[in-house]
């Protein structure tokens, strides 16, 4: 593309953001084609998140229901939130109630929790999601506009100290506050109005407009509505609003407008931070008689800004003077500029901190019915954000901070495994000045994402015939397969008391080890691979226990806790290593689907008694001695003994029975088909199938290769048998693994060299 391609392609996006001003006649009309568009606040924010949908995840082992808005669709998954499912939805069932005018509408919603737990990502996801939906067609926002110059020139007029005319867009001045523009109507009209409206809306929250024009327009109406009274006007109100003076406009919704964000770092008066502060010069310019002109108002505090849609007081606990005062504005939905001068707030409270505001709330707690804070506390709901505790969302945190990655895994099981054991690369540069590219090896993030989920589950919890490794497994597939048995989540008893993710080593802990790392020289060396540049999943996890003593955030006890759960990992990730050694060196040699096929089609038949053909259509017995040389050979499960000449003895037949045909029954249930047959199955998509079949071990290596000796791997004599399955399983592990040529030899070394201790 040129460049006069890409400012067309902007010309385009703004074109479909904005639209001409209209009338508020033509506005009316507009919402009853489309009455999302004249929703309230909490409304509007609500059906923002609904607007994305949702999709299916697993957290904590159970399948849940998750909004795709906090996934900031829009941004390419730049803020999004991982995990916390359970929080968010909670979230946006009391956005539900307080939208609908049901018990929750008084109250502030809070959101608490320790640092890197995805708070700072909320705001920044929901002004995002915010921003891109209100560019919609379905989320336009609208606010009213003001031009009272055209009544007489000679006059003051509303123009910030000038002298205009009406011939100019110039003199057109928005509400400062985006108010909504059925706030022009007087309260009897606007009530028919929204009763109408809400009499055709297809939606089991009404739309509720109770706010009056905040005080700069109101300096506006009331100008106007003078000027034309003392000209003897028919139509007051017509005149007032008529599109020489009154516009209704569309907004994109962003901080300062229609949010507002007050930051830690923000200072001022109470007053200043929450609604604004008088511009005493513009009270001079603008000749006010001895009163104070709404029109020398800022409207730069954080209620103002937030009018219309969300206010986000981020960092509570420094701004805890604050809290008092927004104490009624849910119930009274206003604030005032000064004696006399009240604004109208429609807007939804949101409050972000961690956990020292609640230590601030419940300083008084112990002076039982006294406790000054009582009622404060009694309006915050609070949301607690918890330390991710599934091994893929954690593996994706870790990436996003290393890398910068923003895509969110929204795959199946096997694709987010697959991501999760994936090397990565990361450019740094050395003390030359130059660019070097270094590998954290395949399962090193895996292994760091482990170890931090370990940390933050409560063992006490835990069901007595789990390891933390099992649950944390369970937590992230909903589901442990234990040989060939399969066991869900449901299968576990569970203390509902649980404080899983309350503690444990927060992601930036771990990004700055892995980012220590990445620039240290490590000693070990090849003659022909830069084995230096690769970051094994060992060195990740003895950093982070070794960096445990140094990190101030951790308690004495935290450490000695955290340093006694690495051991558990470590045997975790050599577990996935040799996994992946094995797979590669019997990779070749691995069963053909035609004869797996072929062997569950001998067993189907062989139990149900159905017809079994031949390639010349002709009907054909269950083969014994195919099935018994399957499961000897490539099974591996049975011995001669198990078989009377050919034929199953009964732990065969039971085997055959309970993990084969069940397998495929449960697969015909869950297809729901009438005209099932074993044909049409996808054996890989049968969890139990697949890993009977699939799965190799080290007597099949060593069934496989007389030869292969464990010890002369390092550097095998030329022309044996270890030489060139070594050859091979390097040449696989880049290949089918993902593994680079460094860290397939350092891999393959270190897993070789922990068998042959144990291989005759």
């Amino acid at each position: 593309m040129r460049g006069t391609d890409y400012v067309d392609a902007a010309d385009r996006r703004l074109e479909d953001t904005y639209e001409e001003p209209m009338s508020l006649a033509t506005y009316v009309d507009r919402v009853f084609e489309r009455p999302t568009t004249a929703s309230h606040a909490s409304k509007y924010l609500l059906e923002a998140i609904e607007a994305s949908g949702t999709r299916t995840v697993v957290e904590e082992g159970e399948e849940k229901q998750r909004y795709r808005f906090f996934d900031d669709p829009f941004n390419d998954g730049q803020h999004a939130i991982l995990g916390n499912t359970d929080v968010l939805n909670a979230f946006v069932d009391d956005l539900r109630s307080i939208a609908a005018g049901r018990a929750k509408d008084e109250k502030i919603i809070w959101f608490e929790g320790p640092t890197a737990t995805g708070k700072s990502e909320l705001k920044r996801c929901l002004i995002n999601g915010l921003r891109e939906y209100s560019k919609t067609p379905g989320g336009r926002r609208y606010t009213v506009e003001w031009n009272v110059s055209a009544t007489d020139p000679g006059e003051r007029g509303l123009s910030y100290g000038g002298n205009p005319t009406s011939d100019t867009d110039d003199n057109w001045y928005e509400s400062p506050v985006h108010v909504h523009p059925f706030a022009v109507f007087p309260e009897s009209v606007r009530t028919e109005l929204l009763e109408e409206l809400n009499g055709r809306l297809d939606d089991h929250i009404p739309i509720s407009i109770d706010s009056t024009l905040d005080p700069f327009s109101r300096e506006a109406y009331a100008y106007l509505e003078e000027q034309y009274r003392r000209q003897g006007t028919d139509g007051l109100f017509s005149a007032i609003t008529d599109d020489s003076h009154l516009r209704v406009k569309n907004y994109v919704v962003d901080v300062g407008s229609g949010i507002g964000v007050l930051h830690a770092e923000d200072d001022g008066r109470p007053k200043e931070r929450l609604v604004g502060s008088w511009m005493h010069g513009m009270l001079q310019e603008l000749d006010s008689r001895g009163r104070k002109n709404p029109q020398a108002f800022s409207y730069d505090g954080v209620l103002s800004q937030g009018n219309g849609v969300l206010t986000v007081v981020e960092d509570a606990a420094q701004h805890a003077d604050l809290l008092q005062k927004l104490l009624n504005v849910p119930d009274e939905r206003a604030v005032k500029l000064d004696k006399g001068i009240v604004m109208d707030i429609d807007t939804q409270l949101l409050i972000i901190s961690n956990p020292d505001l609640e230590a601030q709330l419940n300083q008084h707690a112990d002076r039982n019915g006294m406790d000054p804070l009582k009622a404060l506390k009694r309006r915050l709901d609070k949301h607690v954000f918890g330390y991710l505790t599934n091994l893929s969302l954690e593996t994706q945190l870790i990436r996003r901070e290393l890398t910068g990655e923003t895509t969110v895994w929204d795959g199946d099981h096997e694709a987010v495994a697959d991501e999760i054991r994936a090397p990565v690369t990361v450019m740094i540069k050395d003390d030359d000045g130059r660019l070097r590219e270094r590998e954290f090896a395949p399962h090193a993030l895996e292994a760091a994402a482990m170890y931090a989920v370990v940390t933050r589950l409560d063992e006490e919890s835990t069901p007595a015939e789990l390891d933390l490794i099992d649950k944390a497994l369970l937590y992230d597939q909903g589901y442990l397969q234990e040989g060939d048995n399969r066991r869900e989540k449901d299968e576990f008893e569970f203390d509902e008391q649980s404080h899983d993710g309350e503690h444990g080593i927060p992601v930036t802990f771990t990004r700055d080890t892995l980012a220590d790392l990445l620039q240290h020289e490590r000693d070990r060396h090849h003659p022909e691979l830069p084995v230096e540049d690769v970051v094994m999943p060992r060195d990740v996890l003895n950093a982070m226990a070794e960096g445990l003593s140094e990190a101030p955030v951790f308690s004495t006890g935290e450490r000695s806790e955290f340093e006694n759960r690495v051991v558990p990992v470590k045997n975790y990730v050599y577990d996935q290593q040799e996994a992946d050694v094995i797979e590669a060196i019997m990779h070749d040699r691995r069963v053909d689907e035609a004869t797996v096929a072929e062997y569950v089609e001998h067993v189907y038949a062989w139990e149900t008694g159905e017809a079994l053909y031949n390639d010349r259509g002709e009907e054909i017995d269950p083969d014994p001695l195919k099935m018994k040389l399957f499961e000897v050979e490539h099974l591996g499960r049975f011995s001669e003994e198990a078989y009377e000449s050919n034929l199953p003895r009964e732990s065969v037949r039971q085997f055959r029975q309970e993990k084969v045909i069940t397998a495929l029954n449960r697969h015909a249930w869950e297809q729901r088909d009438e005209d099932f047959s074993v044909q049409d199955v996808d054996l890989a998509s049968i969890p139990v199938i697949k890993n009977v079949l699939e799965t190799h071990d080290w007597d099949d290596v060593k069934r496989t290769f007389d030869d292969l000796d464990p010890r002369q791997w390092d550097d095998p004599p030329s022309g044996t048998e270890t030489a060139a399955v070594k050859a091979a399983t390097v040449e696989c592990l880049i290949d089918e693994f993902d593994y680079s040529p460094a860290s397939a030899e350092l891999t393959s070394r270190h897993v070789m060299g922990q068998v042959s201790y144990r291989w005759n």
